[in-house]
């Protein structure tokens, strides 16, 4: 069975094609499928920021070929864990769910890992070096995630 998990963020254009991006590479793609989504749909359809997609890159990940979504309910059915970027998108994930099976799936990211940070700040509005540090944040906690998951 293939384990289904899906990133958050708000607009599906920074952090969380990040974190897409850097759990795939961590995970076996036959036993672990990820995706991302954004809270709002500001960009569907766009690639992700190109700063997102220079920081990948620079850690050898290509996530060009990403494309924006908004997050839909259904997504609640087709994911088994749902990780957030942060208490706002937390809240906006969790007003949409229907039972306590759904609550269940969504957890902040950086719950995962040793970091004492609980979220991943959104980098949209600054330069190069909140890039990198997303990066290297989300990272650790995909690497929390990844093992896990065991599937490498």
């Amino acid at each position: 069975m293939i384990t289904k998990v899906l990133m958050v963020c708000l607009g599906n254009i920074c952090r969380s094609p990040l974190a897409e991006g850097v759990l795939q590479s961590k995970v076996d793609s036959e036993k672990v499928f990820v995706d991302s989504a954004g809270t709002a749909g500001y960009h569907i359809g766009n690639q992700p920021d190109k700063r997102s997609i220079a920081v990948a890159r620079k850690y050898g990940l290509d996530i060009s070929q990403q494309r924006c979504r908004k997050f839909d309910v259904q997504d609640f059915t087709n994911f088994d864990r749902i990780f957030v970027m942060d208490q706002s998108n937390y809240e906006n994930v969790i007003a949409q769910t229907k039972n306590e099976a759904e609550k269940d799936k969504v957890r902040l990211l950086l719950s995962e890992g040793d970091s004492t940070i609980i979220e991943v700040p959104d980098p949209y509005y600054g330069g190069e070096d909140g890039f990198e540090s997303v990066f290297q944040m989300i990272d650790n906690a995909c690497e929390a995630i990844a093992a896990e998951l065991d599937t490498k």
